[in-house]
């Protein structure tokens, strides 16, 4: 009893510490993150001190296990070292909003006539229409002087039809002969027909918010400055929301990279260009002869040049844009797939972290692509140490007791979901986010190795978005993958459980059982993402706002460009299912009636229903639609989901794997 007592103390002082610290410090504080990120490091250290001295050095070369030992210290010396830059990087926070007010006062005191002009690039290639239209509408009605605006759509497909769009809207529509160097080479080609002081560069599936230059422009003041980014939010549900059922609940996956760790990469100065919802000083552009063209991620690599002739990138934190998250696993995985590539390629060029001039030793180390290299190896890591143990008898450590391993490893696991429950309390979750990360390690992994073999081996691959990509699929390489490992981890479990097949002994087998146990439902939650759920082409925004149908008044609480859901009292009554659909700003709309709906939350203690929602369905053509892009996607309305609701998740995964586990 006493030695478990001593063995947890370490755990017990991790939550003691902060219990009195951090939790009563604001996060957005550089000394509060330092202080707790220097405690986790010190914990981290002590962790890979005891390893290396009391679990790796004492085994004896007793062959193919002693390698195996080794092995599994290496990886784990690696996510050391991950973990180690990643609590540097976030023992600083900056936020610009309030630079950028100060800034802005200053930036839009002089007349129009001289403020700069500013040139809008949409590259191009496959996108369809319903796409295009929101992004091109948007940036023509960003709030700025419109003589000193010009938009560009950079069309790599050569389509008549979008040629022919942008002429009836005023942007202006530009094609090349070849694809050469894909995206960078577009915008090269988009560089050599324009002329402005600034690019503003926005995907096809993003829609710029009016305010958008009116925010980003003041940072330009000071001439050292490349490039400013700002975050990217989207107006639909990403696969891992809609797979895991978690749509309202759980924020989409890339908010933890731009609403935690860009802004603490910002605070010290090693902040990057994410391509989309960003915008660059020409001069610089021209001073490293143009977007960089020798890797498939040309945003980071401009980064990386302008550092080189000594710019600087800012991060704006603010929502500033809006666009389609991946829409389905096949986008997502390329889209990722992409990153990864190019991030790895950066180590081969001769402006990259490794060989490029006028960077620090910290701005080189800050830009390596660890998380890339080690991630995904470190969970297929922890996912096969137990299996290899409970089928082999390969211990991964030289172990003495359990107290001992409690003693050394549970203060690590504590401290570290703690800061991150701190650091990011409404982004993450340690067991979802560890089943989307082990998710993606199956296919990830050998992308990760084949990008270090051949790191110039795949060419640019568009994420596919809009209409066109509505199927729906099932991961069966991932899911297959997951299962093997489920099976392969729980039939280790039984045969050692039963004495008559029990082939390991000695008090490790305890800490596998419980290993085995927590990846088996990790990797559960995992497999729910394989299986593709049907997706709205439209989304609709959740709005409260007056509307009147047939001139009873109502109240908005839906809309998209196709569709709007308004309450109604009960007693409202309608002759026919075509009405006329009111909205502020609006010639009457036309619509439809389709369907008349109740929600329990409107029934009274009485029984009585208190509202109708009417969904009403209409088909907006020309300008009129132009008008519902910019009332939806420039700015009035968000899809964030604001907090983690971590009962809802809890009871949304069980009601999901055991509605698989009954279909199966």
């Amino acid at each position: 009893m006493v030695q478990s007592l001593l063995a947890l103390a370490p755990t017990l002082l991790v939550i003691a510490f902060f219990l009195l610290g951090p939790s009563n410090w604001s996060r957005h504080q550089s000394w509060a993150r330092a202080t707790t990120c220097a405690f986790v490091a010190a914990v981290a250290l002590r962790y890979i001190v005891w390893r290396f001295t009391e679990t790796v050095l004492p085994y004896p070369n007793d062959g193919a296990n002693f390698y195996w030992v080794w092995f599994v210290f290496i990886v784990e010396l690696l996510a050391f070292s991950e973990v180690v830059l990643f609590l540097i990087l976030m023992s600083r926070y900056i936020d610009r909003s309030v630079e950028v007010d100060e800034l802005a006062r200053s930036f839009f005191a002089r007349p129009e006539s001289e403020l700069p002009s500013v040139d809008i690039f949409i590259p191009t290639y496959n996108e369809p229409l319903d796409v295009l239209e929101r992004t091109i509408v948007g940036a023509l009605a960003l709030d700025y002087p419109k003589d000193k605006l010009a938009v560009y759509v950079l069309d790599d497909g050569r389509r008549d039809w979008l040629r022919t769009f942008c002429e009836g809207r005023g942007a202006i529509h530009v094609t090349r002969t070849d694809n050469a160097h894909a995206k960078a080479g577009n915008m090269n080609n988009g560089l050599r027909v324009s002329s402005g002081d600034f690019i503003a560069v926005f995907d096809a599936d993003f829609v710029p918010y009016r305010r958008f230059l009116r925010r980003t422009l003041p940072f330009f003041l000071d001439e050292t400055i490349g490039i400013v980014q700002t975050p990217q939010h989207f107006f639909n549900v990403d696969p891992v929301q809609s797979n895991l059922g978690l749509e309202n609940i759980w924020p989409d996956e890339q908010r933890l990279f731009f609403d935690e760790i860009a802004p603490s990469r910002d605070g010290w100065d090693v902040s990057f260009c994410c391509g989309s919802c960003s915008i660059a000083r020409r001069t610089a552009v021209d001073m490293i002869g143009g977007f960089p063209t020798e890797s498939i991620t040309e945003d980071l690599l401009t980064t990386l040049s302008m550092l080189n002739k000594g710019y600087k990138t800012r991060y704006l934190n603010e929502r500033l844009s809006m666009g389609l998250a991946a829409e389905n696993l096949t986008g997502y995985f390329v889209q990722r797939e992409r990153w990864c590539q190019g991030g790895i390629q950066t180590l081969y060029l001769h402006n990259g972290p490794l060989r490029g001039p006028g960077l620090s030793l910290f701005q080189r180390i800050m830009f390596l692509p660890m998380s890339w290299l080690v991630q995904y190896l470190v969970r297929f890591a922890v996912l096969l140490v137990p299996i290899v143990y409970l089928w082999s008898g390969a211990l991964p450590l030289y172990f003495t007791n359990v107290a001992d391993y409690v003693s050394n490893q549970i203060p690590l696991l504590t401290a570290y979901f703690l800061l991150m429950l701190w650091l990011a309390p409404t982004r993450y979750l340690p067991l979802v986010s560890t089943a989307v990360g082990t998710f993606a390690t199956f296919r990830m992994l050998p992308t990760v190795l084949s990008s270090l073999v051949r790191p110039f081996g795949k060419p640019f691959k568009v994420t596919p978005k809009g209409s066109g990509n509505e199927a729906n699929q099932f991961d069966a390489y991932t899911f297959t993958w997951i299962a093997a490992f489920i099976v392969v981890t729980a039939a280790g479990l039984l045969i050692n459980i039963v004495p008559e097949t029990a082939h390991i002994e000695g008090s490790f087998s305890t800490i596998a059982a419980l290993w085995s146990g927590l990846n088996v439902v990790v990797l559960v939650i995992a497999s729910l993402i394989c299986f593709e759920k049907p997706r709205r082409l439209l989304q609709a925004f959740k709005l409260d706002e007056a509307a009147d149908v047939d001139g009873s008044a109502g109240r908005l609480v839906s809309l998209s460009l196709d569709k709007a859901v308004v309450a109604v009292p009960t007693e409202t009554r309608f002759k026919s299912t075509r009405v006329t659909l009111n909205l502020e700003g609006f010639a009457p709309l036309q619509a439809e009636l389709k369907q008349v709906t109740q929600r329990r939350g409107d029934i009274s203690r009485s029984g009585d229903q208190r509202r109708y929602y009417l969904h009403l369905h209409f088909d907006l053509r020309g300008f009129e639609r132009d008008k519902m892009i910019i009332k939806l996607y420039t700015g009035n309305y968000s899809q964030e989901v604001p907090d983690i609701d971590k009962v809802a998740i809890s009871v949304n995964l069980m009601l999901r794997a055991f509605g698989r586990t009954r279909t199966a």
